[in-house]
């Protein structure tokens, strides 16, 4: 016998096909958004630890600024003692020079020459006085040019005057001292030589 079938088999084969499509369609789905939420969780744990470094480094950062505000202004102030450790030094060095231009002025001052006025502007001076004559103030000039403390004696004016009823010539002179060379600095001990 012969079986014919009528029932609508096209149309359940379809509705198999259907609802299997379906099912995969929805499992895509839903695998597709668990994914897409993995990776947010994923990448969203990861902005969270970056942001935890970029705040840990930020704070190392505001803490190593500090120090180096701290070493700059350290820096000044040895800055600043250094400055004045070196004018306390040049003050040790030329404690004597007052002393010594005196004496040497003293030396060379010859009879016959009289200083009233001694002025000083940082390392050059104005000297003026009376001389009994213009070759006294000659030999008083080449006298400081010799010295070892006086460099270079400009004459500035020369000029009769009547002092005490007596002619004498009334001078005025500049001039400066010699650079004086600091002493060297001993070798520290232990220094090869």
């Amino acid at each position: 016998m012969i079986r014919i079938n009528l029932l609508p088999h096209r149309e359940q084969k379809k509705a198999v096909h259907r609802l299997r499509f379906q099912v995969l369609f929805g499992a895509a789905l839903v695998g597709s958004a668990a994914i897409v939420m993995a990776t947010y969780l994923l990448l969203d744990g990861r902005v969270e630890r970056q942001n935890a470094r970029n705040e840990h480094l930020q704070q190392a950062i505001a803490k190593l600024d500090e120090q180096i505000r701290s070493i700059e202004s350290l820096k000044k102030e040895r800055d600043s003692l250094l400055a004045r450790k070196q004018l306390v030094e040049k003050l040790q060095l030329s404690r004597g020079d007052a002393t010594r231009l005196f004496d040497q002025l003293l030396k060379q001052t010859p009879d016959g020459v009289y200083l009233k006025d001694f002025r000083q502007n940082g390392n050059g001076f104005t000297l003026s006085g009376y001389a009994l004559s213009g070759a006294r103030v000659s030999n008083y000039m080449r006298a400081l040019a010799g010295s070892t403390v006086f460099d270079a004696p400009v004459l500035v004016e020369v000029k009769a005057a009547l002092i005490n009823n007596q002619r004498v010539s009334e001078f005025t002179l500049n001039l400066s001292t010699k650079q004086q060379q600091a002493p060297a600095q001993p070798a520290a001990p232990g220094a090869a030589s």
